[in-house]
Formats: structure tokens, C-alpha cells, sequence
């Protein structure tokens, strides 16, 4: 998970890289993130159901950002509070989340793969 969030923010930095490729990245790898998190938390959760959980709590968020209220802009302000609830929507931002959240499913299946492969 450090990884993850480490490239997260990394993603914005790099010098030369497109503003949408590095948006993208940053985007994608929150849902991966949240992907990592529901397993975290909910262990026994099948794949297919943390994809799906994480996906919805993404989009969750990006929709909570048409809602500006001044309490919650407030928190969107801190740096925090910006990397967790994002600034503004984006409806590109739904397909980058896919394709975190794809990636991180991806990823634990071909682990598991790897782990129940006989040695």
C-alpha cells in the first residue's frame, strides 16, 4: 500500500510527463489504493466484490465533488483533505478509476495464481 501511494504522489512530480498522463496515473492509483484498502479490511472479500466495492466508493467520492458546501471545501483545502476527496469532478477521472481498480484485481489474482501453483 505504501508503494501505491508513494507512486501516487510521485505521479504528479515527474518532470516532462503529460499533465493527463500523470492525472491519470495519480487518479488510478487512488482506486488501486481503495482496492488494496477493502481487502485490508474485509479479507474473506473475493475479488470480483473488492473490485466492485472499490470502484463504488471511488465514484462515490468524484460525485461528492459536485457538492460545495463551505465545511467541505474546507477539508478539500487541507492537503489531506484534497488528496482524499479531490477537488473538482472529472468524468475522465471514472475511467482512470477502472482501470486502478482493474490493475489492483489484476494484480492479487495473478499473486494468488502464483502463490497456489505447485512448487
Amino acid at each position: 500500500m505504501l508503494v501505491t501511494i508513494g507512486l501516487g504522489l510521485l505521479s504528479r512530480k515527474i518532470p516532462g510527463l503529460p499533465a493527463w498522463l500523470s492525472k491519470g496515473a495519480g487518479d488510478a492509483l487512488y482506486a488501486t489504493m481503495s482496492f488494496w484498502l477493502v481487502g485490508l479490511f474485509v479479507p474473506a472479500c473475493r475479488t470480483a466484490a473488492a473490485s466492485v466495492v472499490a470502484l463504488l466508493f471511488c465514484y462515490a467520492i468524484e460525485a461528492s465533488q459536485l457538492y460545495h458546501a463551505p465545511w467541505v471545501d474546507a477539508i478539500r483545502a487541507t492537503r489531506l483533505g484534497g488528496l482524499a476527496l479531490g477537488y473538482g469532478f472529472h468524468v475522465m477521472d471514472l475511467i482512470y478509476y477502472a482501470v486502478g481498480v482493474s490493475a489492483g484485481a489484476g494484480i492479487e489474482r495473478a499473486w494468488r495464481l502464483r502463490r497456489e501453483r505447485p512448487s
